[in-house]
């Protein structure tokens, strides 16, 4: 079964002859320092490129993705024509930073000294009013030379691979608005000023509405899976309150979600961090169709509890190990294990493709790295009586050999 077949049938909760694997998004890559400690033990010698510059996640190279035979690629837009994304050096305060204008205006930094990330430091948006919204420079989502090139990008991966195709992260319709106005300041209007939030709201789903529609035009009949997502919930639950997310925010989400299912047949992948079982209802009445990244350190995200509760009508996209606690700080045999174990739990029956848990961190080790995608694959087969350390075992028996034959094909 090739790679698009596998991830198709997953998404449509049919057995393939094993779980599909996923590296290298937006919420499923990895940081470039610890790419780059990854690449040594590997032995290969690349230079790193970066694919998100917020998040300093590095793009994995072919070599990378082989590998860990990973089952999807990416088609990604860019910035439109006479979009400036330069990366410029300022020092403020005695100390050295880099900053990144986005499109709609709001500065990212990080400093030169040691930063990992980078963060907000400019909200354009912070003490604006309603008025001030009509005579802001909006970004124009519609603008086609953001698209130049990704067709033929998409046509060649879909005839010259057999790799499934998804999108970046795009469809960031709320987060996008405590980006501009600022988290504490966002957080205080949804309580005193929810006229301002609908309209800020509007806009930033009237971007997504143009850019979806232009996106799809070109690459709709391509892509397998179409990802958006915005951070509902944290640790414990929901960061704000469920009505103001039912009032305001879902009513937008749900256009956004239906337009992308008008003007394709991919299935949409929603995002959110956290605890986010309060909400999975919600997502589902939409029409969204996977879940990521299924943070089953996060109270509530009981993995046997998901997958009873909303296995049949979800697919989960990720949930594979502990981000938190057991990737970066346990040893690779509490990696394979907990990866076994959550194997047991998200595979049957379809609906699962697997990666970790979000974006590999800065600071994990490459021994647990490799033990994660290796044991992805060694318990992800569906359709063989023994695992891959049995078909080692096993080498020199005639039946056994057999299976180990259909089972590196």
């Amino acid at each position: 079964m090739i790679s698009r077949e596998r991830v198709q049938k997953a998404l449509n909760h049919q057995l393939p002859d094993r779980v599909p694997i996923d590296f290298g998004g937006f919420q499923t890559g990895i940081h470039r320092r610890a790419y780059e400690a990854l690449t040594r033990h590997l032995g290969l010698r690349e230079e790193t490129s970066i694919l998100d510059p917020t998040q300093q996640l590095a793009k994995p190279s072919e070599t990378v993705l082989e590998r860990f035979r990973v089952d999807t690629r990416y088609v990604l837009a860019h910035g439109p024509e006479g979009f400036d994304g330069t990366i410029r050096k300022n020092r403020r305060n005695g100390r050295l930073w880099h900053d990144l204008t986005d499109e709609f205006g709001v500065v990212w930094s990080m400093p030169d000294d040691g930063g990992l990330y980078m963060d907000i430091s400019h909200h354009p948006l912070a003490t604006a009013s309603i008025a001030d919204l009509a005579d802001y420079p909006w970004p124009d989502g519609s603008d086609a030379s953001r698209f130049t090139g990704v067709r033929d990008q998409a046509k060649t991966l879909r005839k010259e691979t057999p790799y499934a195709l998804a999108t970046g992260i795009g469809g960031v319709v709320y987060e996008y608005c405590w980006y501009l106005r600022g988290l504490e300041r966002w957080f205080m209007d949804t309580v005193e000023n929810p006229d301002f939030c609908a309209a800020l709201l509007d806009r930033t789903l009237g971007f997504w509405m143009d850019y979806m529609t232009a996106f799809m035009r070109d690459v709709g009949d391509l892509v397998d899976v179409v990802m958006i997502g915005d951070d509902l919930t944290g640790q414990h639950g929901p960061l704000f309150a469920p009505v103001f997310y039912r009032k305001m925010v879902k009513p937008r989400q749900k256009k956004l979600v239906q337009h992308i299912k008008s003007l394709t047949y991919a299935k949409t992948w929603y995002h959110t961090c956290g605890n986010c079982v309060e909400y999975i209802p919600d997502l589902l009445d939409n029409g969204v169709d996977i879940l990521n990244p299924v943070q089953t350190s996060a109270v509530g995200m009981d993995p046997v509890v998901l997958k009873q509760r909303y296995g049949r009508d979800l697919t989960f996209w990720g949930g594979g190990c502990d981000a938190q606690h057991i990737l970066p700080f346990g040893t690779p045999e509490e990696v394979r294990e907990q990866v076994r174990r959550n194997m047991e739990v998200f595979k049957p029956g379809g609906g699962y493709v697997f990666n970790g848990i979000h974006n590999i961190q800065a600071d994990v080790p490459p021994e647990n790295i490799v033990a994660l995608f290796d044991a992805a694959y060694e318990y992800g087969s569906y359709n063989l009586g023994v695992s891959c350390v049995e078909c080692r075992a096993g080498a020199g028996n005639p039946a056994r050999d057999a299976i180990r034959s259909t089972h590196d094909g």
